[in-house]
């Protein structure tokens, strides 16, 4: 039988945490080749690209394998800049100006796209192994965690005040921590608050950094959630005044229970930043946990995990797994079979499905790629509910 009364802890981190800004930089440079084939008039199937950054102090080095159009290493550099310069960083450390940026990327291995490419017969395969999950349940209005979507939401609306100019002294990297009490199996209220925030006035304190910062973080948290029994650490080790990838060395796809579930839910492992959707770590995930939030707002269950797997080169999934978790009103066997006929689930039938042959990538790469509002262009469109009534009628 579940726990119905339990604590249970996620985290985030800002754009600006040096994990991030990498995993920002390589998804650029995936907008970058989807926008720019868009307008060579080319076929965006055929567009690879699997991008990994490194940054560290006033250095940034991009490296992986790519196939489209031509870019040049100037061109990759100015959107790493941008990127950069957008984030915020103009510290002595880490500049958007001058950091030196170095590109490494090269043609994809010709071995990999044989396999991935469709041809004759041959729809196009998946560009890796793997396994992938979704998740959804009703803690929040967009079907998330609610330690996750709380850690998010005060981290995003920090960073609100701190581009719109009302809070000088807060720089780009951050992190917080929620605590979430459950009663009965529901989130209830917070019995612990970390956030860690870089400042940039080095004379700051603890103390000072928590008067800035407590008024948005109880803006975040549902009202009533915080009482007098909640404990907060704000800036633990006293002093954040070196932050970025100055402060601690960043790699893409590091933040990755941060980018899906906050550990409420299992991960396959894969990363998905800098990844062209041929990629199921990216794309199989972002359908799994589209059919997942479908489940639930279907009212099929209350949460619902699933799994998807993969072997590279071959188009249609080797499985699907549907954990109900106690919650359902359907069987858990019926429903798999339901969700292969309610969406193709080969690389190519994600892809057009979701439409993700576009430059919608590079705001996925902070507060999360899941619990976010569907965009008129097309972004987040794996947050969409269109399929609930066609799998309610399915039942």
């Amino acid at each position: 039988m579940a726990r119905k009364n339990y604590l249970f802890t996620s985290e985030s981190v800002s754009e600006g945490h040096p994990d991030k800004v990498c995993d920002r930089i390589s998804d650029e440079v995936v907008d970058l080749f989807f926008s720019r084939g868009q307008q060579a008039g080319l076929d965006p199937y055929q567009i690879r690209v699997a991008c990994e950054t490194l940054a560290t102090t006033n250095r940034v080095v991009i490296a992986g394998e790519v196939r489209g159009p031509k870019i040049s290493k100037e061109e990759i550099e100015e959107v790493a800049r941008k990127a950069i310069k957008d984030i915020g960083y103009e510290q002595d450390g880490f500049h958007w100006k001058s950091a030196q940026v170095e590109v490494l990327l090269h043609a994809q291995s010709a071995d990999i796209a044989q396999g991935v490419d469709a041809g004759g017969n041959k729809d196009e395969g998946a560009g890796d192994q793997g396994i992938m999950f979704g998740y959804a349940c009703r803690e929040t209005p967009d079907l998330m965690p609610a330690p996750l979507h709380y850690a998010h939401n005060i981290l995003h609306v920090l960073a609100a005040a701190r581009h719109s100019g009302r809070e000088k002294s807060l720089g780009p990297d951050a992190k917080s921590q929620v605590t979430v009490r459950y009663e009965n199996g529901k989130p209830v209220g917070v019995s612990q608050i970390v956030v860690s925030h870089q400042h940039t006035d080095e004379n700051l304190t603890s103390k000072d950094v928590r008067t800035i910062i407590e008024p948005y973080v109880r803006k975040a948290l549902p009202e009533g959630w915080i009482d007098d029994k909640t404990v907060w650490h704000i800036n633990p080790t006293g002093k954040f005044y070196i932050g970025g990838p100055d402060g601690d060395c960043g790699l893409t796809g590091r933040k990755i229970i941060v980018d899906t579930y906050g550990g409420a839910a299992p991960h396959g492992g894969g990363a998905f930043s800098g990844k062209d959707p041929t990629k199921v770590d990216r794309s199989a995930a972002y359908a799994a946990r589209y059919l997942a939030k479908n489940v639930v707002a279907a009212g099929l269950a209350d949460r619902c995990t699933l799994q998807l797997s993969y072997a590279i080169g071959v188009a249609d999934p080797l499985s699907i797994y549907a954990d109900l978790h106690g919650t359902g009103n359907v069987d858990e066997g019926k429903l798999e079979d339901v969700l292969m006929q309610a969406m193709r689930l080969s690389p190519r039938g994600i892809r057009e499905h979701l439409q993700l042959n576009r430059p919608i990538y590079a705001r996925t790469s902070a507060y999360g790629h899941f619990g976010r509002a569907p965009e008129s262009d097309g972004g987040f469109s794996w947050e969409k509910t269109d399929l609930a009534a066609k799998l309610k009628a399915y039942f």
